[in-house]
């Protein structure tokens, strides 16, 4: 498998080899080994899955006292993904990387924790699975609204279809406050 560094230090692009034949095809969607030799040595207690239509929109999301890290993959279809670095004191704060993951190229993004993720469907839908470094929390949860100008995230849509939660999540700055940071 081949690791690639993004512009924020820790969130990787994993493009797993893919062995093809006339039958189909097979790939390790995860070796534990491997990863943790690639740098990614956390243990995973979660797997979660989700089906979005085109459009769909979901996050950009992350938890206070119990971040969770998420190795992230599209099963079907096409996502962007994105990563907001929310660590107070980080070099990169408020900083975000993405890229496009498909069932058809089968990467994936790995997003330490103390990052806020999200992303936007492309394909009529997809199904993408991600395993999580820690449980989810529902009163641990916060967010970070995905439009945020001073983030400046280039989605690739114009009119996300967002749940009513996300539709509410608060700017950078008012989140600061929460995160520690002045």
């Amino acid at each position: 498998m081949r690791i690639l560094n993004t512009d924020l230090p820790g969130v990787l692009l994993i493009e797993p080899d893919v062995f093809r034949d006339p039958r189909g095809h097979f790939l390790e969607t995860f070796h534990e080994r491997k990863y943790r030799e690639a740098g990614i040595a956390h243990p995973f207690v979660q797997d979660n899955q989700s089906r979005s239509n085109r459009g769909t929109l979901r996050g950009l999301h992350a938890q206070l006292q119990r971040p969770q890290g998420k190795l992230i993959r599209a099963l079907q279809g096409e996502i962007f993904d994105v990563a907001v670095d929310i660590r107070p004191g980080s070099p990169t704060f408020g900083k975000w990387t993405g890229a496009k993951l498909s069932g058809d190229d089968f990467r994936q993004m790995f997003i330490p924790a103390g990052f806020a993720h999200g992303f936007c469907v492309l394909s009529e839908t997809a199904d993408v699975a991600y395993k999580c470094t820690d449980f989810y929390d529902r009163a641990d949860e916060i967010g970070l609204r995905w439009n945020d100008p001073t983030v400046g995230i280039a989605w690739p849509i114009r009119d996300p279809l967002l749940s009513e939660k996300d539709a509410a999540l608060p700017a950078l700055s008012q989140l600061r406050a929460r995160l520690g940071v002045r």
